[in-house]
């Protein structure tokens, strides 16, 4: 349940406007839409998705002026191969096993131009109050959580989650107040680089 605002994108809005320069930033699993708000609000297209045609719908409410769509993450992502500067990503890539964690990341650099930032937030090792310990594992930091799938990151993790084709930024711990409980998280920058051999 959403108790409070979570302004955590503006320190990073001056760093995605000048990444997505005449493009939009895609915004992968957008939810009812206050993270696309505050990209519209500050100056930036948008183009959003999520599974849920719930949210999808209380987000085109919310940011009329974004294109947002209904789909799964696994399903054709929305812009094509090199098109994009800027992705952000909150709380949305920890529903995977890790191989599959791993083909979505890279799925979203080929999206990137290079140079072109991944701005995410992953639920932390540390997020006792939503699903962190005490729950069935499906496989090393991937529990099943009152029937949903849920993956929870220590920083080696994001390190190796960003190893190949990428340049990390930042990653730090943060602590959201949005939810009933403080809520435990990764947030993370990283670029896209050309791989050398």
């Amino acid at each position: 349940m959403t108790t409070a605002s979570d302004p955590w994108l503006d320190p990073w809005l001056a760093t995605l406007a000048r990444h997505a320069g005449n493009g939009p930033v895609l915004e992968i699993g957008c939810g009812a839409g206050e993270d696309t708000a505050t990209l519209l609000a500050a100056g930036l297209q948008v183009l959003a998705f999520d599974r849920s045609a719930d949210a999808v719908a209380a987000a085109r409410r919310r940011a009329p002026q974004a294109r947002i769509e209904c789909r799964d993450i696994r399903d054709p992502l929305p812009a094509e191969p090199g098109s994009l500067g800027a992705v952000v990503a909150s709380l949305s890539l920890h529903y995977f096993g890790w191989a599959e964690t791993q083909a979505i990341v890279q799925r979203v650099r080929v999206l990137l131009r290079p140079g072109g930032l991944l701005l995410c937030r992953l639920n932390a090792d540390d997020d006792v109050h939503f699903g962190a310990c005490g729950h069935p594992p499906i496989e090393p930091h991937f529990f099943m959580v009152d029937g949903a799938p849920k993956r929870f990151f220590d920083e080696d993790q994001v390190q190796r989650l960003f190893a190949a084709g990428w340049a990390l930024q930042t990653l730090r711990r943060d602590v959201t107040h949005k939810y009933d409980q403080p809520k435990s998280l990764l947030e993370v920058a990283c670029e896209r680089v050309d791989e050398t051999r």
